[in-house]
Parts: structure tokens; C-alpha cells; sequence
């Protein structure tokens, strides 16, 4: 095969605990998400706005809605002979196999379809995060700095710096140090899990860490420290925009409440940066005579003849007359019947509501399971 300047590899095998139930039947990549779209699209269409052709999706926990999704890569130009989109789950080979142990162990598992493109450059993405951000800045950043590594950071408050990954660097942002959740941060600068690595450099280190019995096998925690213990060149790549892990029901939540805010970064109407994903044919919405709509994004499917205030519905939801619903996401092919409150909820795909419910206090999130019909005076599951 033709040699390619930077290939992708998209971690999206975790299993995403936190956002049960969610991700009962699916990764945390193939959440639904804003509307009509999936918590990966963000990382795929990134790569397809950058340029990028090549994309291994590294998968491992319930990936059948994820591989269902992508398919063969269409909605983001990824439908390509040499290269685009490969789903690349664990194998058995003649030396045996073994599930991913850590994220490094699953790039380290995929050497061989990195090795068949020759990349100069490799791209390392998590899955489960939202923001748009154009990789070639990263890569010219990389390139002019003769970097080994290139780590994408992002200032957080100081109070919430704990819980990440911090970078420490010098004035010009070549990297002196990586402190692990640090009890006492010394930087604000926090890795978004977004890497790119002169590729002949990492695989090295990747082989060395499959050595170690006592690795953890991880970026974090091993690989990252062992480069710069070894000097190597290592530089941040600070954003600036729009970016949040949505490992959580309430940072789930937030993100598609920040879809509605008016100077929402993240532009799902910006049609100079696409999101791009794979849809069902369904017609087009339908607003009855008694519906009141406001600051709400309503997609195709859509039967709605109550009050939506600053909620999202997905695909195929209907909304019967005298219903009412508040700061709350309603996911596909749902019913809320008559006489409904829904006030600060996650109601999953497929729930039927049935009249005189009140769903939700307005305060903690309300999250109805997937297919669950609820009958008149549920409190819901708060």
C-alpha cells in the first residue's frame, strides 16, 4: 500500500460504567447523542474536516450499535479503497490473544494495520468526547517542533485541575513534566487523551512497554513518562475551544444543554466544519396547533403537540397535547402522553410515558431506562 503522512486510531472500547444505563447495550462511543447524532461522530468527523482517510476504530465492550453506525465510513468520506474505516477489535492470532489491557496495549495490538500505511504520523483519539478541533494545526505545531509526541491540552479552573492528567511546560510549551491527577497541580494545562506521535518513535516504546509484566500498559501512566524520561521532545498543543468528556450523566446532560445556549461553541449549524453521521429516513417533524416551542432542538419524526422548552428530542418522538417538557432529553421513538411533566430528564429510547406522569423534580436528572413504559403517578427514577 501507498505510504500515508498521518493515519488515525479512535479508542472507543470502554465500557463507560458511568453512564449506565446508557451504555447497557452499547459503548460509550455509540451513545446517541444532540439530536441525531452519536458521541463518536465528533472524533470522526474531526478527522474527516482534517483531512485525514485513514481511520482505525479500536473497539472491544458491546460493539454491535457502534459497527452497525459507522458501517463502511460513508457519512464521513471514509468509504475508500486505500484506507478508510476499520473496526478493529481484539484477535486471536498463532501467538494467541488477549483482550485490550490498556490504551497503549490496544494501539500496541494494531501495529500491524499501522505498519501496512507506513505513516510518518499517528493520531491517537478517545471515542466519548465532544468538541471540534482541526488536527493539521496539531500536526504543523508537531512537525515544526520535530516533536516525538504532540499532547492536546486545555487550561480547566485550578480548583477542578485534579482530576486530570496536568502538563507541565516551559515558555516555548515543550513539555517538562506529566503529573497524573495531582493532588497539588502546578499547571492548569489538562491532556484531552488527544496525542500525536512520530510514529516510528512510539512504536519502540510500545514494544518495550508489551515487555513489562508490571506495565499498566497505558498513555498515562507509562508511556508518556517513559519518553520524557528518556528527553524526548515532547510539546502541547493548547485549545481553545469547545471541549467536554462526557463520562457522566451530568456532564452528559450539560453538553447537550450546551447545544442550546446561544453562544454555543460547538456550532452544530456551522456548515464550514460539518458534523457528519449516519441517519435513518424518517419524515419530516410535525408541530400540532397546541404546541409552544422554545430554545429546543426538535429533529425529524417528531410529533409535537405540547410544550418543549429548552430540551432536545430525538428522532421520532411524539409529545401529545397538554404534556410539558423542561431541560431534558428526549431520546428516540419516546411517547409522552397527555398531562405529562418532565422537568430535568434523560428519558433512553423506545420509553412511553403515559398520561398524568410527572417525570423529574427540576433539580437532580431524572434517567428513565430505554423501553420502559411508565404508568400514571411514576415518580420516576431519580
Amino acid at each position: 500500500m501507498a505510504k500515508k503522512n498521518m493515519i488515525a486510531l479512535i479508542l472507543a472500547g470502554g465500557q463507560g460504567s458511568r453512564l449506565s444505563p446508557m451504555t447497557k447495550v452499547m459503548a460509550k462511543p455509540a451513545v446517541h447523542f444532540g439530536g441525531k447524532y452519536r458521541i463518536i461522530d465528533f472524533a470522526l468527523s474531526n478527522c474527516s474536516n482534517s483531512g485525514i482517510d485513514t481511520v482505525g476504530i479500536l473497539t472491544q465492550f458491546k460493539p454491535q450499535a457502534l459497527n452497525a453506525h459507522i458501517g463502511i465510513g460513508t457519512p464521513w468520506d471514509l468509504d475508500r479503497v486505500h484506507g478508510g474505516v476499520a473496526m478493529l477489535p481484539p484477535y486471536m492470532s498463532e501467538q494467541g490473544g488477549d483482550w485490550y489491557k490498556g490504551t497503549a496495549n490496544a494501539v500496541f495490538q494494531n501495529l500491524s494495520f499501522c505498519d501496512q500505511y507506513d505513516p510518518e504520523y499517528l493520531l491517537i483519539l478517545s471515542g466519548d468526547h465532544i468538541y471540534k478541533m482541526d488536527y493539521r494545526e496539531m500536526l504543523k505545531q508537531h512537525v515544526a517542533n520535530d516533536a516525538a509526541a504532540t499532547i492536546a491540552v486545555i487550561n480547566v479552573p485550578l480548583e477542578e485541575a485534579s482530576r486530570f492528567g496536568i502538563m507541565n511546560t516551559d515558555g516555548n510549551g515543550h513539555i517538562l513534566e506529566f503529573e497524573e491527577k495531582p493532588a497539588h497541580p502546578k499547571s492548569t494545562l489538562a491532556s484531552m487523551g488527544i496525542y500525536i506521535f512520530t510514529y516510528k518513535k512510539l512504536k519502540e516504546y510500545l514494544i518495550k512497554d508489551a515487555e513489562d509484566p508490571d506495565s499498566s500498559y497505558d498513555f498515562g501512566k507509562n508511556i508518556i513518562p517513559a519518553m520524557l524520561a528518556n528527553n524526548e521532545t515532547m510539546v502541547a498543543h493548547e485549545f481553545k475551544g469547545y471541549w467536554k468528556d462526557v463520562g457522566t450523566i451530568q456532564s452528559f446532560w450539560e453538553a447537550n444543554m450546551d447545544l442550546l445556549s446561544t453562544d454555543n461553541e460547538v456550532k452544530l449549524f456551522d456548515t464550514s466544519w460539518k458534523l457528519f453521521t449516519q441517519v435513518k429516513i424518517r419524515p419530516s417533524q410535525y408541530i400540532g396547533t397546541n404546541a409552544v416551542i422554545s430554545d429546543s432542538i426538535i429533529t425529524e419524526g417528531c410529533i409535537v403537540d405540547g410544550e418543549v422548552r429548552h430540551s432536545i428530542l430525538f428522532p421520532g418522538c411524539r409529545v401529545d397535547k397538554n404534556a410539558r417538557i423542561v431541560d431534558s432529553i428526549i431520546m428516540e421513538d419516546c411517547v409522552i402522553e397527555g398531562n405529562v411533566i418532565v422537568n430535568k430528564a434523560i428519558i433512553l429510547e423506545g420509553s412511553v410515558v403515559k398520561a398524568s406522569n410527572v417525570i423529574g423534580n427540576g433539580e437532580k436528572i431524572a434517567v428513565i431506562e430505554a423501553g420502559t413504559v411508565l404508568e400514571p403517578n411514576f415518580s420516576g427514577k431519580i
